[in-house]
């Protein structure tokens, strides 16, 4: 639900009506990346705080220094919050703005990945690793060589090859990066630098990450989205265009990408054959929550798909204070997602 929409909520009794409850309730969190590590349920949020500014386009209200790790022995028992994971203050090359990470693990050892702005002013994503999944994390000290923007996501295939999914418009800076180099004007308009509503939409980015998982193997290429036309969807494609939260995961042999169509505030998917794509438009995951932002996670835990996502209904639609929540994910005999009502109708 946008911004302008919240003024009217009863949120007590949008609370009745939520299909799920916060995980966690003793601070604010969003963006989920949830996986399954050790035989339990280990989720990597941002952690949001109150910065005092204004709402805008570019983010500047979201107050992120650092990451906390969550983690579920089952899908019914009490989340348990790790603590401090990582600070800002301990990444050698970022600046501030900590945002959505995402976790992985090869050969024992834990991969946390993030985005933050670095001492320019430009996103950039960063690894940090540790001998747990519940941190504490110690990061490299330089960013990755060669990345950008934001709400980094990593997909393990069944060949052991991981791939870097990343990529955000607007305050994400994806759209300065069209030329091939940050284009840096107009930084107060997240609007600046955007294709025409007639022209192909920004795509995410994926590159094959190296043996070590601390670059990436290759320059990353699009994420091209298309209809059932075969046909790029359009930046005025609102409705079903990227615009952040790229996730991946893989069904009944097929490749899943999954993200948030931003201002229009859906969660949407298209399905491929392999992780590169092109993939194909197949629907919404979930309609819009309270507050304006949408990002989330799937994850298959004990023969059950789960969606991770977030909402400001704890806050009372402060939609930079968020709260991390889950439901169970059902496909239909084809494949398809079935799309997740996020409050029960009255």
């Amino acid at each position: 639900m946008p911004e302008d929409s919240i003024d009217h909520i009863d949120f007590d009794a949008l609370k009745k009506r939520a299909i799920s409850q916060p995980l966690v309730t003793h601070i604010y969190t969003a963006d989920p990346s949830a996986h399954v590590f050790q035989d339990k349920i280990f989720i990597y949020p941002s952690h949001d705080i109150d910065a005092g500014d204004a709402f805008d386009d570019l983010g500047s209200h979201f107050a992120m220094e650092d990451y906390h790790v969550l983690s579920m022995e089952t899908t019914a028992s009490k989340t348990t919050d790790h603590g401090v994971a990582l600070h800002v203050k301990d990444v050698p090359w970022a600046q501030k703005q900590m945002w959505a990470p995402d976790a992985s693990e090869k050969d024992g050892t834990y991969y946390l990945f993030f985005p933050a702005k670095d001492k320019d002013g430009i996103f950039r994503i960063g690894v940090a690793r540790s001998p747990s999944p519940a941190g504490p994390f110690t990061a490299e000290a330089e960013a990755i060589a060669g990345s950008y923007s934001i709400d980094p996501a990593v997909f393990k295939d069944d060949d052991e090859n991981y791939y870097l999914y990343f990529g955000g418009i607007w305050g994400g800076q994806l759209q300065r990066w069209r030329s091939g180099s940050f284009n840096g004007g107009s930084p107060e308009n997240p609007l600046a630098h955007l294709p025409a509503f007639n022209e192909p939409a920004l795509c995410a980015k994926v590159a094959k990450l190296s043996s070590n998982l601390l670059q990436m193997a290759e320059a990353p290429r699009d994420v091209l989205i298309v209809g059932e036309d075969g046909k790029p969807l359009l930046q005025g494609d609102t409705d079903r265009r990227f615009f952040e939260a790229a996730w991946m995961h893989k069904y009944q042999g097929k490749y899943y990408f999954s993200y948030s169509t931003g201002d229009t505030h859906y969660l949407c998917y298209a399905i491929g054959d392999n992780p590169y794509g092109p993939f194909t438009y197949a629907g919404r995951i979930m309609e819009p929550v309270v507050g304006w932002t949408t990002h989330h996670s799937i994850v298959s835990f004990q023969r059950k798909w789960y969606l991770f996502y977030h909402d400001s209904s704890l806050s009372k639609g402060i939609t930079h204070l968020r709260s991390v929540k889950m439901a169970e994910l059902h496909y239909d005999e084809q494949g398809y997602i079935s799309t997740i009502h996020p409050y029960n109708k009255v």
